[in-house]
């Protein structure tokens, strides 16, 4: 496992492990709540090890080994974040985006095209302040100040604010096209019953590029981390790197 470092940004430290090899750089955007080594992070980094290929993982600010309060950050921070990786590594890079990181990868190639040579999404889930929510979930959290639910997938609680929800209502892209032209992957469980699998073939529809393929895997959850799920994407990535 490559050490631990930091990429220096102007909302302050993000921990990173880089691995170098041949470009495009492989960069992975966790999920929600989640961090940089997860186990599809963990797959995509052995996988980048075994090929000689150029890597970046990381933590958003608050997350993981980044420092940071949890509760004082927003997505447009979380863009910044991913930004600021882009920005430290040389050369094109290939996004992969899971969940609410699938959000980003758009809003970061969005603001970067020169860069991103190519985007896999996971189960990616832009908007979900719009679609992921109730109305009294809603009304709760723009009354209260927050929201917190138990997690599935944490013991800790799943806390939504109302800085994060309304920064995610303020850069939602579903309601129109998506003006990204490069070759972009959204891999979906059809099980999954956190972000409905109708989200990526939206996204797919609205994307201008002409090279976007959804692709539904069959009994596949949220995580989408099975073994045949983490060679399917090791496959998917590997098939986009190699592409001039």
């Amino acid at each position: 496992m490559t050490d631990i470092g930091f990429i220096e940004t102007r909302r302050g430290r993000l921990a990173c492990r880089r691995r170098a090899g041949r470009g495009p750089t492989l960069i992975f955007l966790p999920g929600y709540l989640s961090d940089m080594e997860g186990g599809k992070a963990s797959a995509l980094d052995a996988w980048a090890e075994r090929e000689g290929r150029a890597m970046l993982r990381f933590d958003y600010g608050g997350c993981g080994a980044s420092p940071g309060n949890f509760r004082e950050q927003i997505l447009a921070g979380w863009r910044d974040d991913a930004l600021a990786a882009i920005d430290s590594v040389e050369g094109r890079v290939v996004l992969v985006g899971s969940s609410m990181g699938g959000w980003l990868m758009l809003l970061a190639a969005l603001a970067r095209p020169e860069r991103v040579a190519a985007l896999v999404g996971i189960a990616a889930a832009p908007d979900f302040t719009d679609w992921g929510f109730t109305d009294e979930q809603k009304r709760i959290i723009l009354e209260q100040g927050a929201l917190e639910e138990p997690s599935p997938y944490s013991d800790e609680p799943y806390v939504t604010t109302r800085g994060f929800w309304e920064s995610g209502e303020a850069l939602r892209l579903l309601g129109g096209g998506i003006d990204i032209d490069c070759p972009v992957r959204l891999l979906h469980g059809m099980d999954d019953a956190d972000v409905p699998w109708e989200i990526s073939l939206a996204v797919a529809d609205r994307l201008r590029s002409a090279d976007v393929q959804a692709l539904l895997v069959k009994g596949g959850d949220h995580r989408l981390s099975r073994e045949g799920d983490l060679q399917l994407l090791v496959a998917t990535v590997s098939a986009l790197m190699e592409r001039p």
